[in-house]
């Protein structure tokens, strides 16, 4: 096991004592989806994220990675499985401009993906960018007592 995957698992079993906040998966069709409808889903919550599989299941490392970080700030966040259809994952890329997926949105702007998520954690940025949203990390609130 890697350094940051110990990290991320002694964090998430130190932070699930606090309680977390189930994220909400949604399923698509394989029908197209327009730039409007992904609008809506960016806009549909404080936080979203589009991944591979979903928060109770991540389908790759870096999806995963990123429930982990939304886990231990206790962030409550709409998801969205990629995999179930090619549309919304074409569609989102093209919507946000960025390749690669997973794809984290807070109130309604594109943050980045995993790498970026991980370098705000780490730096102090995401928990200034969270509670811009209005959102204050369990980080915060732990380092409060």
């Amino acid at each position: 096991m890697n350094v940051f995957a110990r990290n991320i698992s002694q964090n998430l079993l130190r932070y699930n004592r606090i309680g977390l906040v189930q994220a909400a998966a949604r399923s698509f069709s394989a029908s197209a989806i327009d730039r409007k409808e992904i609008e809506k889903l960016v806009n549909n919550n404080k936080v979203v994220v589009f991944m591979k599989g979903n928060p109770e299941a991540p389908r790759c490392g870096f999806s995963n990675a990123v429930v982990q970080i939304l886990r231990m700030h206790s962030v409550n966040y709409d998801s969205h499985d990629v995999l179930v259809s090619d549309e919304l994952r074409q569609g989102i890329k093209d919507f946000s401009d960025w390749p690669t997926i997973p794809q984290v949105f807070i109130n309604g702007e594109f943050v980045g993906g995993c790498d970026i998520l991980l370098q705000m954690h780490q730096n102090g940025e995401l928990i200034e960018e969270l509670k811009k949203a209005g959102i204050e990390s369990a980080l915060v609130k732990e380092g409060e007592k």
